[in-house]
């Protein structure tokens, strides 16, 4: 069988690759013999590299997106790899059940979820999406099926969750949902001064907000540093309406000749969304989309970054390092004339997940984004893994791009027990460069 070969693109559209191309139409279809490795692909929501495998095999599993059963008693669902989140919540919300974990957009898959062990909001009280991960089916280049869970082919499972699709190529999932009233969620918005007052209002939240997240203005020095808007919500209870929710999206119609997110549109966007809550508090009734998706709104919103693509840097800080690390990093942004206005700072809890290669530990999370500066941004960013580093931090390989070896290594300590699970017909560019494999 001759395969198709097409160009595949990260959603940072930095990095792409040209790969055969293989879409499985069953879950019970052998991988294709001919290949010299393999990735699985499926929405191609991964930032960086972590999606790419030059000269092999993508297996594209949109055809994998059948429901195998749903129980609406218990909330437990399972259904292939390939369905997408979004596609998961038109089922489950109508019958009163949610998405346990779900990390900024609905169009990811859910292999892709247990391949990165994604995180949301609600991480200090609900961990990864790994946690809620029951059993999966894991199909290996050599034929073999395993079914793993916690107590079936455990060390299997937990290298597969957040192994980044390297372990084998995960056919079905079956997890446990969470359960809710209606499509609404109670929100307060908080308009804070600085790094530290968004650390005290996480104190001040975390116990009775499942939800919490803050925007950073990004460009802010002095005593502006670190001021933004702190978000915390509640599934809404029982009886709850707020009308309609139009769910219309837009989509960004073109890609522009240079990137539309740069230092004048970022001092003035910046400004704006700061002051556009003219009280210091403000609560509101918002449906889930615009809550969890405000991003899904604006279908092939990556193309704002213009034809040189942009890069994500996340981190997560160990608690004790946190709130200097993150003032550390916040004042290297704004004085890099570089800043972000996709800024996003979170808090993760104590709940520990499954994945070996799990992204979040306790401590705070940054997510910012960068149009695509060059050399100028990779020194930004040679700086920021220093202050990562001495923070005994590390990087997500879900939106990384250009992460060293060493920081990965450091930051992920067991990184060479997953080595011996990972099967050897799958690799991708991001195991190969952080590996250091010519």
């Amino acid at each position: 069988m001759t395969l198709p070969v097409q160009r595949l693109t990260s959603w940072g559209r930095v990095m792409s690759s040209e790969q055969a191309v293989y879409h499985p139409s069953s879950r019970f279809d052998p991988l294709p013999a001919e290949a010299r490795t393999y990735l699985p692909y499926g929405k191609g929501r991964s930032y960086g590299d972590s999606c790419l495998n030059p000269g092999g095999v993508a297996i594209k599993t949109g055809a994998l997106d059948r429901y195998i059963r749903f129980d609406p008693a218990s909330g437990v669902l399972a259904c292939e790899a390939g369905v997408s989140f979004d596609e998961i919540l038109r089922l489950v919300v109508p019958q009163g059940w949610f998405l346990p974990v779900t990390p900024g957009t609905r169009f990811i898959t859910l292999g892709g979820a247990i391949a990165n062990d994604v995180h949301g909001k609600n991480h200090h009280v609900a961990g990864t999406f790994g946690v809620h991960v029951r059993n999966f089916e894991l199909l290996r280049s050599d034929g073999q099926r395993l079914l793993c869970s916690r107590e079936l082919n455990p060390e299997m499972f937990a290298a597969t969750v957040g192994g980044l699709g390297l372990t084998g190529l995960v056919t079905w999932a079956e997890i446990q949902l969470r359960r809710i009233h209606n499509p609404w969620i109670n929100t307060e918005t908080i308009r804070y001064g600085s790094v530290a007052e968004f650390f005290e209002l996480c104190e001040l939240s975390d116990r009775d907000y499942e939800y919490t997240v803050a925007w950073v203005d990004c460009v802010g020095t002095g005593q502006r540093l670190g001021r933004g808007l702190f978000t915390r919500g509640n599934h809404a209870p029982a009886g709850t309406s707020a009308g309609r929710h139009n769910a219309k999206a837009h989509t960004f119609p073109f890609v522009p000749p240079v990137s539309v997110v740069n230092a004048w549109t970022l001092q003035a966007f910046n400004s704006v969304y700061y002051h556009k809550q003219l009280r210091r508090s403000a609560r509101q009734v918002q449906h889930y989309e615009p809550f969890f998706y405000p991003l899904d709104g604006m279908l092939e919103w990556n193309r704002m970054y213009g034809p040189r693509g942009f890069y994500q840097y996340q981190c997560v800080l160990p608690k004790a390092h946190g709130q200097a690390a993150i003032t550390e990093m916040l004042d290297a942004v704004a004085h890099s004339g570089m800043g972000s206005f996709l800024a996003v700072l979170k808090m993760c809890g104590t709940i520990s997940s499954p994945g070996m290669l799990s992204f979040p530990l306790p401590g705070v999370s940054l997510a910012l984004d960068f149009p695509n500066q060059g050399e100028r941004l990779q020194q930004l960013f040679t700086r920021l893994d220093d202050i990562v580093r001495a923070a005994q931090g590390r990087l997500y390989p879900a939106k990384d791009a250009c992460m060293p070896g060493e920081l990965f290594r450091a930051g992920y300590p067991q990184w060479q027990k997953f080595a011996g699970f990972v099967d050897p017909g799958f690799s991708s560019s991001f195991w190969r460069r952080v590996m250091e494999e010519k």
